[in-house]
């Protein structure tokens, strides 16, 4: 086995045996791995509390066949304004779980870890509802599934948009109407969004149009995973 060190944030854990806990980390440098750690649910534990979910952790780990150990635990963020608020726990909880589905055990993704661990620092700082979808958009662009919505998807009008179709990835001009309707509020926030300036769409004022954003959002990812979030039951799917 080889020893080696490595950032992440803990994704979840379950249970092993008597004592011990599996830990699902998305890493910097090696992607999704499942390490043990052992002993961790015991009072005595060194490191038990350094790996909850959405931890920002440096780890120390002995490479395995099909787990990792965990030796060493060193916390590089709590993220306590998170974990000390039920709503913004449900929001991170979106985050990891996402993150999760979409990705495949020991596949480095360095552009995606930075953009969970800017959404989670984003997250503790300011309980905005659109940074979350933010997340989903920008995560299915990095997928290669950014979605057209400059212009209809169907016949390229830039006018008159109404509405976003799942099946054909974009949004669509009134002779087009079919999908999810959308105000021309929400396209404006998408158009933010996936441009590169989420920044700007933080600032606009929250409203309907926010609702409708987080919800295609969440309609838009789950489409792609074909599965239900589990943990966006917290939140409000409009």
């Amino acid at each position: 086995m080889s020893l080696y060190r490595d950032e992440a944030i803990v994704i979840r854990t379950y249970k092993l045996g008597e004592a011990d806990r599996i830990v699902v980390l998305f890493t910097k440098g090696r992607g999704k791995v499942r390490a043990v750690a052992k002993g961790v649910r015991k009072t005595t534990s060194r490191f038990g509390a350094r790996l909850e979910p959405t931890s920002h952790v440096g780890l120390q780990l002995y490479e395995g066949r099909n787990l990792d150990t965990i030796t060493q635990a060193e916390t590089l963020d709590h993220f306590r304004a998170i974990r000390d608020d039920l709503e913004r726990i449900g929001r991170a909880s979106s985050l990891l779980e996402a993150v999760d589905h979409i990705t495949e055990e020991r596949e480095p993704n360095a552009r995606l870890y930075t953009m969970l661990v800017g959404a989670l620092r984003a997250l503790a700082a300011d309980d905005h509802p659109l940074i979350v979808p933010g997340f989903f958009w920008k995560l299915l662009a990095l997928e290669g599934l950014s979605p057209m919505v400059d212009a209809c998807v169907v016949c390229g009008a830039e006018d008159e948009l109404c509405a976003f179709a799942l099946d054909d990835g974009g949004v669509v001009c009134v002779e087009h109407r079919r999908g999810v309707r959308l105000a021309p509020e929400a396209i404006t926030l998408l158009q933010l969004i996936l441009g590169g300036r989420l920044g700007v769409a933080l600032a606009q004022p929250v409203g309907p149009a926010t609702t409708e954003v987080e919800h295609l959002a969440t309609l838009a990812l789950e489409f792609h995973l074909e599965r239900r979030l589990k943990s966006v039951g917290v939140l409000d799917r409009g």
